[in-house]
């Protein structure tokens, strides 16, 4: 009886007179060999589960804004049911083929030229989207779609080189306006800060001199009123003692009469006046 092995990168099918009995694991297996013609003839077909890559080269795809492009496209995959992928389709390789085509080209025909250049990642989520479920119908999982390469007609290369260029310089002249309004935004709130920190400082400044002044005034004031209080007090004391008030005069003149240069001036007529009232 002829062995079979099969790796465990592969799955195998197992058919009797041309009907599929079951799906085989990795392992040994022992066919049995058809020596009578009323005995089945058994086959085994192998399938390859690990993941393979399938390029998709030079289509040439009219975008939304009628430029037309060669786009490559490689798509990552892998078999995930033997049984699907080797009786829903005749090649699921070939199938797979178209539907990403299709879906490739869909995709392009609704994007224009800025849209592909600036987006590249919409083209594979869309391929994913399109084909994912179909091929999941025929027994393949695709785990990534993505845009090889982009080829643009004649001069457009350079034209779009030139653009790019020209964004980029503008971007970074961009960039460069908005760092040195924001310096000078940074710079115009620092100055008014300290405008105003200054301020502050002279308006308290300001107040504790007035306060300062205010209190000085008040500390006179109340000096001067304490003064008058205490000669109130003294020409009341004298009023009730005129005997001292007369001592104080006397001892004023004595003080004075020992100055040289001290003037006392005597009213006499004030005292003649008195006189003759006396008389």
């Amino acid at each position: 009886m002829p062995n079979i092995i099969i790796k465990d990168t592969h799955r195998g099918l197992l058919y009797r007179d041309g009907v599929l009995v079951q799906t085989l694991a990795a392992g040994r297996y022992r066919l049995p060999r058809r020596r009578f013609v009323w005995q089945p003839e058994t086959e085994v077909v192998l399938v390859d589960m690990r993941e393979r890559d399938l390029t998709i080269k030079g289509q040439e795809i009219l975008t939304a804004d009628k430029v037309a492009l060669r786009v490559s496209i490689i798509v990552q995959f892998r078999v995930v049911d033997p049984r699907a992928a080797l009786h829903q389709v005749e090649s699921y390789e070939d199938r797979l083929y178209s539907d990403v085509q299709l879906a490739a080209r869909r995709s392009l025909a609704s994007m224009s030229l800025e849209e592909i250049l600036t987006n590249r990642n919409r083209l594979s989520e869309d391929i994913l989207t399109d084909v994912k479920e179909a091929a999941a119908g025929y027994g393949v999982s695709i785990l990534r779609a993505d845009v090889k390469d982009l080829v643009f007609p004649g001069n457009l290369q350079e034209i779009m080189n030139r653009v790019l260029t020209a964004e980029r310089l503008s971007q970074a002249q961009l960039v460069e306006a908005r760092t040195r309004a924001e310096v000078q935004q940074i710079e115009a709130a620092a100055r008014a800060e300290t405008q105003r920190m200054e301020a502050n400082a002279r308006i308290e400044s300001l107040r504790r001199t007035a306060e300062g002044e205010a209190e000085v005034q008040q500390i006179k004031t109340e000096a001067e009123i304490r003064a008058l209080t205490e000669r109130a007090d003294a020409a009341a004391f004298y009023e009730q003692h005129p005997a001292l008030l007369r001592l104080l005069e006397l001892e004023t003149l004595r003080s004075l009469s020992q100055n040289a240069n001290a003037r006392i001036y005597i009213n006499f007529d004030g005292l003649r006046n008195g006189e003759n009232e006396e008389k």
